[in-house]
């Protein structure tokens, strides 16, 4: 490929994925073509998904889900007209003939039951990160989205932003050569290393707890460490730092590289303990080759406080500090490195910072401004639903991302132990780790 069709090709989607026109549903929408959505979770992130999906001149938003009462009624003052509900399938149950399209933010363990019901009735969906708390689940949403055709995004909202654009075009243009190496950080502490608590506390009164924990476990109500937002440190609920922080900053180098699933996967982190992820955790995955990687890639994801740890390959000209969260690409050539978050990537080549010629890529101005940068990915979306567009973190996309996440948080149960991975198959040689690739879901 010349340059100048690597450039008409990167500008008419390769910073996405190659996507089937099976993704792009035309829907049976209401009058001047208004698409009306369906927001179930609206917490912190849920209501920053509502507000930047409800920007769009075309969306109408017609219901509203959440299992805690003041979130729900803070989301409500903003959207009067939308109907309330606290139980997602009674929703999707009584308005499945009056939405087109549904937004999923809960805990992550609600992502792939509230989805696949969603879908199941034919709806597009926006669903948060990760996508699913289960490998298991993933795979049948991938599985879903591809025989019913329809529109789907998962919101790792930076995978629109300028400068994760330019990062995937600049690899793919074989800025670096081929790449042998990324090595990724983040210093969150999305992790518990104490006892499970014992006992129970008063649930307050604006909480159903038992909506809350729907599919997971039953447990008893502990204050400060479930609801509101201590979910993620729990391995019934949450993805650690890996599945939070994680699934951004892999984004890039992932989406780039044109990764599949890792063929081996090493954790090292305290032992488990069954109950929280540990605080601190090495993982270093082995990929199959790609057109733009050695014959193997090797890739390490550094996460918890003093993350990371120094490195030769991280080293920065000047003696610079890293940035407390991103990755660097090494390759033939040099390296590439991408800070975290809203700020370029660097070349670096022998030491030194090189100059960079990033206008031929036809990206337009650098964005550094969230307000006005974050609403492009539901937009996607919506326009997507609308026949407009395409979306470019589709649940194909999606699944391999963060099944790539969840085998590492499964390696933590296993700390020091290589686990190898059968992609075909969706088990892993060691038998003692696949029955951490799907849940028992409780009936609540």
């Amino acid at each position: 490929m010349n340059k100048r069709d690597f450039i008409k090709k990167s500008s008419l989607g390769a910073l996405g994925v190659a996507l089937a026109p099976s993704f792009l549903q035309k829907l049976q929408l209401g009058p001047q073509d208004r698409l009306r959505t369906a927001h179930i979770g609206l917490g912190v992130q849920g209501l920053a998904d509502l507000q930047d999906t409800a920007s769009h001149p075309a969306v109408e938003v017609v219901a509203l889900c959440d299992v805690d009462s003041t979130a729900l009624a803070n989301a409500s003052a903003r959207y009067p007209k939308a109907r309330t509900y606290t139980d997602y399938r009674v929703l999707l149950r009584e308005m499945k003939d009056q939405i087109d399209a549904v937004v999923v933010a809960t805990p992550d363990h609600t992502h792939a039951p509230a989805s696949l019901m969603a879908m199941e009735l034919d709806k597009p969906v926006y669903c948060q990160k990760p996508l699913t708390h289960f490998v298991s689940e993933s795979r049948a949403m991938k599985k879903m989205a591809a025989e019913k055709g329809l529109v789907t995004q998962m919101g790792i909202q930076v995978h629109s932003f300028y400068d994760y654009k330019l990062a995937t075009l600049l690899i793919r243009d074989g800025i670096i050569g081929k790449v042998h190496t990324v090595r990724a950080w983040s210093p969150k502490e999305w992790g518990y290393n104490g006892p499970e608590p014992t006992g129970s506390d008063p649930v307050p009164e604006d909480l159903d707890w038992n909506l809350w924990l729907g599919t997971a476990p039953e447990r008893p109500y502990k204050e400060g460490f479930y609801h509101p937002g201590a979910w993620r440190r729990i391995m019934d609920y949450g993805c650690g730092t890996l599945g939070d922080m994680g699934v951004h900053i892999f984004d890039t180098p992932y989406n780039a590289l044109e990764l599949d699933v890792p063929r081996t996967i090493m954790t090292e982190c305290r032992p488990p303990t069954g109950f929280g992820y540990p605080e601190n955790n090495t993982v270093t995955y082995e990929f199959p080759g790609t057109d733009y990687t050695a014959q193997s890639l090797k890739w390490v994801w550094y996460d918890g406080p003093g993350a990371p740890p120094e490195h030769e390959d991280l080293k920065l000209p000047n003696g610079d500090p890293l940035n407390d969260q991103g990755a660097m690409f090494l390759g033939e050539k040099g390296k590439l490195y991408l800070p975290h978050f809203m700020l370029e990537p660097k070349l670096i080549v022998d030491g030194q910072y090189q100059e960079m010629d990033v206008e031929k890529y036809e990206l337009g101005t650098p964005v550094r401004n969230y307000a006005s940068e974050g609403p492009k990915h539901y937009h996607e979306f919506v326009d997507a639903c609308l026949g407009k567009a395409e979306t470019s973190a589709p649940f194909d996309y999606a699944a391999r991302l963060t099944e790539t996440i969840l085998l590492g948080t499964i390696a933590g149960r296993f700390p020091g132990e290589t686990l190898h991975w059968d992609a075909k198959k969706a088990r892993f040689k060691e038998g003692k780790a696949n029955k951490y690739l799907k849940g028992k879901y409780r009936k609540f």
